[in-house]
């Protein structure tokens, strides 16, 4: 291929003229360089949802809880929260780390 090749972020990027053919090789290339880097963007995210803060609409809809008992939640502080003016924001993390807390075992049911 004779396209003109430019660095970013390690990954090459080409640009075809509109008269240039591209071949099944080509393609093939890009295919791998695409998923190379799909790959290497989820593992430095570690496979967490891009938003790290989540509205209220959103966390009632993750739980599949009403809004009465997100309210009951911020309340009694199991679910920590950031109000910015009317909007209230709850970070991904507290809420997995609340999941795990309350997560119980079979034994833990019949003790």
């Amino acid at each position: 291929m004779t396209a003109i090749s430019q660095q970013s972020r390690g990954v090459k990027l080409y640009t075809p003229t509109k008269d240039q053919l591209l071949t099944i090789g080509d393609l093939e290339n890009f295919k791998e360089e695409m998923l190379t880097e799909i790959k290497r963007i989820v593992k430095e995210s570690g496979g967490q949802p891009g938003k790290k803060w989540l509205k209220s609409c959103e966390v009632k809809s993750l739980l599949n809880i009403s809004h009465g008992f997100l309210q009951t939640l911020r309340d009694t502080g199991a679910l920590p929260y950031t109000k910015i003016g009317g909007a209230i924001y709850y970070d991904y993390d507290d809420i997995t780390s609340m999941m795990a807390a309350k997560k119980s075992n079979k034994e833990d049911r019949f003790a």
